[in-house]
């Protein structure tokens, strides 16, 4: 078979002969994506130049460093999440790309802000999941003042859009929560609501677009005063003993927040886990085997792959287009026991 030779390369390409050479001899002159669909065309005819249209591609990336600030470190998510950007980082096409997670145990607005100024000293861009404060907020403004992009993840921090936001719809996840309940459970009845913190802006969206629900199609439910659980699984199972003592009628529980794995410690031990309709976030070990067990009804969670993919290439696009908004929504998954 006769050997491709470098007309075969940039008719595959859909690039000039002249454009091909200067891609081979590294000229600055080359988009990067040019360079790419080359070497894309080179290893589809297996041109035998490859090795060198390959090392040429790679000196021509962009070296770039994202600092990440996620929360806790004992809380399974976010070592997901963690897990996530790892790898997304490491495939990165249109940049090498160092990253730099920090799980943050204090999460006081303080500390938040002193750890992103810190982060963003060194980095081209940070990528946060924080409460909105106006302490935090005022620090995030002042690392976009030096050029350097600030992504929120997960949690929305401004919603006029000055921060790019990766992370769900989370109107449309309250409100897809509360057509479960109103589907799945046999009559109308109470719903104990759960929260993290409401200084979680996804949290806050996630309760709004449930009682909107509600109001809008199942009226007769009575949803309870939310309890907050400050993200902690003892004070959730805490809560969830009240809401289960104060309320022996409950035909739901909605886990909005952190602490799922308390709030279904509690439930276990009443004897209640299967009676009711229970519905949380992300599929993880603790939930999974919830949905196994029937502890659990429904799941409603990140696709952390695409989740991580979208947040990696959005920050590279941000420093590639300094002040665009590479805001994502990503769709989420539903699970329950018939699925995972």
């Amino acid at each position: 078979m006769r050997r491709p030779t470098i007309p075969d390369l940039a008719e595959a390409a859909g690039v000039s002969v002249a454009t091909i050479n200067r891609v081979l001899s590294g000229a600055a002159n080359v988009r990067q994506a040019t360079r790419e669909r080359v070497q894309m065309a080179a290893e589809q005819i297996g041109f035998y130049g490859l090795g060198s249209i390959q090392a040429r591609v790679a000196a021509a990336r962009p070296h770039l460093r994202f600092g990440v600030l996620l929360l806790q470190p004992h809380r399974p998510f976010y070592k997901n999440v963690a897990r996530g950007l790892e790898q997304a980082a490491a495939t990165a096409t249109g940049a090498d790309v160092e990253l730099r997670i920090e799980f943050l145990e204090d999460l006081s607005p303080h500390n938040v802000a002193s750890r992103a100024l810190a982060l963003a000293q060194d980095c081209h861009a940070i990528c946060v999941t924080t409460a909105v404060h106006p302490v935090v907020t005022e620090a995030l403004e002042q690392v976009q003042a030096k050029g350097i992009p600030v992504f929120a993840l997960i949690s929305q921090i401004s919603v006029t859009g000055q921060m790019s936001y990766v992370g769900l719809d989370n109107w449309k996840v309250g409100r897809t929560s509360a057509w479960a309940f109103a589907n799945i459970c046999k009559a109308p009845g109470k719903i104990g609501i759960l929260m993290g913190n409401p200084r979680y802006r996804n949290q806050e969206m996630n309760e709004t677009g449930f009682r909107s629900y509600f109001r809008e199609s199942a009226p007769d439910f009575v949803l309870l005063e939310p309890l907050s659980t400050f993200e902690s699984a003892a004070v959730a199972q805490e809560m969830t003993e009240k809401l289960l003592a104060d309320h022996s009628d409950l035909a739901g529980l909605y886990i909005s927040g952190g602490g799922i794995s308390g709030a279904l410690t509690a439930l276990r031990a009443s004897g209640r886990a299967g009676s009711m309709v229970v519905v949380g976030y992300d599929l993880m070990d603790v939930t999974r085997a919830a949905l196994l067990d029937g502890a659990m009804t429904l799941v409603i969670s990140h696709p952390l792959e695409r989740l991580a993919r979208e947040a990696i290439d959005g920050m590279v696009r941000a420093c590639a287009h300094p002040g665009s908004n590479q805001t994502s929504i990503v769709p989420f998954d539903i699970y329950t026991r018939e699925n995972i």
